[in-house]
């Protein structure tokens, strides 16, 4: 067994080894990528048209493909070079509270697995996947609803056997605020290495106002969302009317406004 290494280095051998974003949206994590590597992702991979037009448009230099992530062929993609890094970004809806009492459906909530696949045949030296916290809850759906009982063992069994080939697996969930975002929403993170070396997570820079840690300097005050708000540019007011806005702004809107929204 090889041990593991403790000396600093590169993360990726930025030459030689690809990036991969599965389940590529607009191209936010890819941009994230990009600024932490200082090159474009390679890969990007979404069924979507609207979605593989915005990334194309975002992200020019990277290779699209618009196709089901199970229709990938991760050894013909990557034409044989090593990957170093494959982020996943699994469709997150099934899981997440915020959709109420609503039917799930067990095949998205199945997306995840594709994660197993591309460890099995190319083997990314790391892998990253973001999801919300919820995705821990991950089980057998009978009649569109979660199993209670058997809530987390899918999710456990997936981590088994991601771990049979060969990685270690950290995971935790983190909040963007903490980092110098304006949103408190949690997401849940997984970070898994075949390559012996240690997960590293990412310290926080930003914390709570009246904290401790800010009052004494250790940490920045949580951003807010005014701060990044361009309030030089002409808003409808939600409690305009229709007739006021149009009047007033030239532009049609949707009024009144749903209660939830209120």
């Amino acid at each position: 067994m090889k041990k593991k290494s403790t000396r600093p280095g590169p993360q990726m051998d930025l030459f030689r080894e690809m990036i991969v974003d599965n389940f590529a949206g607009g191209g936010g994590a890819s941009t994230g990528i990009e600024l932490a590597t200082g090159r474009p992702v390679d890969i990007a991979i979404n069924h979507d048209p609207d979605a593989i037009l915005m990334h194309k448009t975002n992200h020019p230099y990277t290779k699209h493909y618009q196709a089901s992530v199970w229709d990938i062929d991760p050894v013909q993609v990557c034409g044989g070079q090593k990957v170093g890094l494959a982020w996943f970004s699994p469709d997150c809806k099934h899981f997440s509270k915020a959709k109420g009492g609503k039917p799930r459906d067990k095949n998205i909530r199945g997306l995840a697995w594709i994660v197993l696949r591309w460890a099995g045949k190319v083997r990314p030296r790391v892998i990253i996947l973001e999801n919300v916290e919820e995705f821990q809850t991950w089980g057998p759906v009978r009649k569109g609803k979660p199993v209670k009982k058997l809530a987390g063992t899918t999710f456990e069994r997936w981590k088994e056997q991601l771990a049979a080939l060969g990685y270690v697996i950290e995971h935790r969930e983190l909040r963007a605020c903490d980092y110098g975002a304006p949103t408190i929403r949690k997401r849940f993170f997984l970070i898994a290495r075949c390559d012996c070396r240690s997960i590293v997570w990412p310290e926080p820079t930003h914390g709570e106002p009246e904290s401790e840690a800010v009052n004494s300097g250790k940490l920045q005050p949580w951003r807010s969302a005014a701060e990044i708000i361009d309030w030089s540019i002409p808003c409808p007011s939600i409690f305009d009317t229709k007739q006021e806005i149009k009047k007033k702004y030239g532009v049609q809107a949707v009024r009144p406004l749903a209660d939830n929204t209120m």
